[in-house]
C-alpha cells in the first residue's frame, strides 16, 4: 500500500483510538486499524476496521478482558463524524472474539445494569404464571466445557413470595453441540414442586439456547463458546445499524 495511504490510515486510526479511549471508563490497551484511503475518506467510507483491546471497562462492573473485532466495509455520515459523532449510512457486519474472565462475569452479574435486565422473569407452571426475581448469581468456570452457577431467587406465586437457592451445571451451545443442562439442585428453602423445577429447567434451557439477541441498534449472534478454567471465550457475529453512545449502557 502506498505510504500516503498508510499515513491516512494511521492518522484516522489514532484519532479513533483516542475517541474510544475517552469514552471508556478504563482501558489497558486498544489498537484500532481503519483500512481506508483519501478517496474513501472523502466519500465517508472505509474498507473495514479492526479493533484489538485488553482490559476494557465500558462502565462500572462491565469489563472485557480481551476483544478482537473485524468489520466489513463501512459507510458513515462524514459531516457528523467531523464533530465527533459517528452515524452509519448503512448497516455494518462484524465478527468478534471476546474473552471474559470468571471475575469479570461475576462483577457484571452484580452490576445495576445486569440486575435491571433480570427482574420479574416469568415461568409457565401448568398454565399458571409464576414470576421470579434473581437476587444473587455467581458463576464458576472449572474447565472441561462446564459452567457452574449458584444463585438465590425470589419466587412470587399466588400472592406469596418465598426465597430459594440453587446450584446448576450447564454446557453452553457450541458450533458442534447443543446446550445441555447437566444438573439443577435446590440448596435452600422449603422446597418446590416437581412442576416448578421442570419449568425452571425449561427456562434455563431456553436462555442458554438463545441464538441471538439485540441491544439498541446492535444484533448479536453467538456462533461459538469455549469454556476454559477461569475464562469464557465467545465468537460473536454482529450487525450494527447505528453506533450507540456508550452512556446508553447506564440504567
Amino acid at each position: 500500500m502506498p505510504d500516503e495511504h498508510r499515513f491516512e490510515e494511521k492518522f484516522i486510526s489514532q484519532e479513533a483510538e483516542k475517541r474510544i479511549s475517552e469514552k471508556l471508563d478504563e482501558v489497558e490497551k486498544i489498537e484500532i486499524d481503519v483500512q481506508t484511503d483519501l478517496l474513501k475518506i472523502a466519500q465517508g467510507q472505509a474498507h473495514g476496521v479492526s479493533v484489538a483491546g485488553q482490559g476494557l471497562v465500558i462502565q462500572e462492573g462491565i469489563r472485557v478482558q480481551e476483544i478482537k473485532l473485524q468489520t466489513d466495509s463501512i459507510a458513515i455520515n462524514l459531516f457528523s463524524a467531523l464533530f465527533g459523532q459517528i452515524e452509519l449510512n448503512e448497516p455494518v457486519n462484524a465478527i468478534a472474539r471476546i474473552i471474559l474472565t470468571e471475575v469479570d462475569i461475576n462483577h457484571a452479574l452484580a452490576s445495576d445494569f445486569i440486575r435491571t435486565q433480570m427482574q420479574n422473569l416469568e415461568l409457565n407452571v401448568d398454565g399458571k404464571i409464576v414470576s421470579f426475581e434473581p437476587q444473587q448469581i455467581q458463576v464458576f468456570l472449572p474447565g472441561d466445557g462446564k459452567i457452574e452457577c449458584r444463585g438465590k431467587v425470589l419466587l412470587k406465586e399466588m400472592g406469596n413470595t418465598r426465597p430459594f437457592a440453587y446450584t446448576a451445571i450447564a454446557r453452553p451451545r457450541t458450533h458442534s453441540q447443543p446446550a445441555m443442562l447437566e444438573s439443577f439442585n435446590c440448596t435452600e428453602g422449603e422446597g418446590i414442586s416437581i412442576e416448578l423445577v421442570t419449568a425452571l429447567m425449561q427456562k434455563a434451557q431456553e436462555l442458554i439456547n438463545i441464538p441471538s439477541f439485540k441491544w439498541d441498534d446492535i444484533a448479536f449472534s453467538i456462533k461459538d463458546i469455549e469454556v476454559g478454567i477461569g475464562s469464557l471465550t465467545l465468537i460473536v457475529e454482529t450487525q450494527v445499524t447505528q453506533i450507540p453512545s456508550l452512556t446508553a449502557l447506564s440504567p
